[in-house]
């Protein structure tokens, strides 16, 4: 399994590229928000058990995907610097004793880009964070860095377009394209 691991901080446009790059390859999506969805089935966020109920989602559906041999997923992520690495090193031991690759990309963008796309109706409907003070006290609080990983892609999403990055990341690890993509 390759996974294509797509972090930044919210609204740096991951689902964006994610979905751009699944138009040009044939994968799954792990939508961060896909494992946060289940837990706020069950718990209020952030509430105890909450980010427990997440990471087992996660956990469980790459050791399937990886154990099943699904060629390749695209998962987001906003990664935080040194709070992140255990949780991300669990997902790239996954994928490394499944005699997979792990592919970090990182989508970098401005705080001025960020309030401008927080409060988009896509966010709202999803349920994502939303609020320009949401996410100033986010960044304020926390580090959104690159994982800390030698091959590990950096694109600005701010300036590149998505279907940009894609190809990008497509061209950066050799991946193959779809015919006509």
């Amino acid at each position: 399994m390759k996974l294509i691991f797509l972090h930044g901080a919210p609204a740096a446009g991951k689902l964006t590229v994610a979905r751009a790059l699944l138009r040009s390859l044939p994968g799954r999506l792990f939508d961060n928000h896909a494992a946060i969805d289940v837990a706020s089935t069950v718990f209020d966020f952030g509430a105890p058990g909450f980010w427990e109920l997440v990471q087992t989602v996660r956990i469980a559906v790459l050791n399937e995907a990886a154990e099943r041999c699904v060629p390749l997923v695209v998962m987001t992520f906003v990664y935080v610097e040194a709070n992140d690495l255990p949780v991300f090193e669990r997902f790239e031991a996954i994928v490394l004793r499944h005699e997979g690759q792990m592919l970090p990309v990182f989508l970098g963008c401005s705080t001025a880009e960020i309030l401008r796309r927080i409060g988009n109706a896509d966010r709202v409907q999803r349920g994502k964070m939303a609020s320009e003070q949401g996410a100033r006290e986010f960044l304020a609080k926390y580090k959104v860095a690159p994982v800390p990983r030698s091959n590990c892609l950096t694109l600005d999403s701010e300036i590149r377009p998505a279907e940009e990055s894609a190809r990008e990341i497509i061209r950066h690890f050799n991946l193959c394209q779809l015919p006509g993509s």
